[in-house]
């Protein structure tokens, strides 16, 4: 596996070694003493979405926060984690990843950031693991389109938000002691 790190420290982009040929591909998509050197937690519960293209999903997180490890299986989405940790010196900076069924990285997304993605294919199919229990009651969507964020979105055509997301709130940095 390769592990890349990002301009935000704690987020990795990680590259499973692929077995390809005719007949298709195998990759190990987790081994826990292998992501455990490269400090990934233990995981809790697996989730899997599909979506249609033109859908933002996002940007969301909760407490107690949850990390995430995200990969799509399926199709290609660009994928956002936004740095929500106060006390971070990357407070509020975002990094942003092309996944695809086709390239087969992982990011992994610590607890304390936001998430979100686009997508960008006909449809995707997206699978992510969580190191903590979804948690309805304490989940937070902050808006997708906030200016002191301002993800470079690559949006193409009509953009498809569900109520919850089209509600997010916009965030403002702690004011200086």
């Amino acid at each position: 596996m390769i592990t890349t790190k990002t301009k935000i420290p704690d987020l990795l982009i990680l590259n499973p070694q692929v077995f390809g040929d005719a007949r298709g591909f195998f990759m190990e998509t987790y081994q826990k003493e292998r992501y455990s050197q490269l400090g990934i937690p233990e995981f809790v519960q697996d989730n899997c979405s599909f979506s249609t293209k033109g859908i933002l999903r996002g940007l969301h997180l909760q407490d107690p926060p949850q990390g995430k490890l995200v990969q799509v299986l399926q199709g290609e989405v660009f994928d956002v984690a936004v740095d929500m940790r106060e006390d971070s010196p990357t407070y509020l900076k975002w990094e942003g990843i092309i996944l695809s069924g086709d390239n087969h990285k992982q990011f992994w997304i610590p607890a304390g950031f936001a998430h979100g993605f686009y997508v960008l294919s006909e449809t995707a199919l997206f699978y992510y693991k969580c190191t903590e229990y979804y948690n309805p009651k304490t989940e937070m969507t902050i808006a997708w389109n906030d200016p002191k964020i301002n993800i470079r979105w690559p949006l193409q055509g009509e953009l498809v938000l569900s109520d919850k997301d089209l509600k997010g709130i916009q965030v403002c940095p702690s004011s200086p002691e």
